[in-house]
């Protein structure tokens, strides 16, 4: 584990203060997976290399400009409490909200903010009935097929913002699929976790 700790710190210049963050939500995750299906059984163990580096690389991704920020369907925090951690020291005036309509994630993820003393919003609402938040960043992680996301996204994304949405091997039939009943810039950016997945960075959306 140290290993893997050592290397995300070094992927992306993360301080001490933000490790011992990410370390504190870990246990916590550990701690509420055996209540709550947070993550993968499977996956526990890489949480590193698997769930934050896959998360934290979309803050690499991101403007500088960015103000604000909603992640969709936030789960386990996966990007959304990530990046909030990520940013609280680098990006101070990053305003992170995370929408999930289940309540007990909804709960794990505001005793994330509390324990780990990092400022985030939960909403506990489904994405779809959330008010809209002119968001200059939206995320959403194994949420939805592309052209069902869309629908969410731009509920939430601001006039010139951009949405940041992992995709696995599907993604460019996702695009394909989606430009039938949406239009939309998109750049198809290589996930650092796995080869075969990327980052669609998406803007400009108009239902056609």
């Amino acid at each position: 584990m140290n290993g893997a700790k050592d290397e995300f710190a070094d992927r992306f210049d993360a301080s001490r203060e933000t490790i011992e963050k990410l370390e504190t939500y870990a246990n916590l995750v550990r701690k509420w997976t055996k209540r709550i299906n947070l993550v993968a059984p499977g996956t526990i163990e890489a949480l590193w290399e698997r769930h934050f580096t896959d998360s934290a690389q979309l803050l690499t991704i991101a403007p500088v400009s960015a103000k604000t920020w909603v992640d969709l369907g936030s789960g386990g925090g996966f990007p959304g409490a990530v990046i909030a951690l990520m940013a609280s020291t680098t990006r101070p005036d990053l305003a992170m909200t995370l929408i999930e309509s289940d309540q007990r994630k909804a709960a794990f993820l505001r005793t994330v903010g509390r324990e780990t003393d990092t400022r985030l919003t939960v909403l506990a609402e489904r994405a779809e009935a959330a008010e809209p938040s002119a968001a200059d960043v939206v995320t959403a992680r194994a949420l939805a097929p592309l052209e069902l996301l869309l629908s969410y996204v731009s509920r939430h994304i601001g006039k010139n913002g951009i949405a940041l949405l992992p995709k696995g091997a599907s993604a460019s039939s996702e695009v394909e699929l989606a430009l039938k009943t949406w239009s939309f810039t998109c750049e198809s950016i290589s996930s650092m976790t796995d080869n075969q997945a990327a980052i669609l960075k998406i803007g400009d959306i108009k239902r056609v």
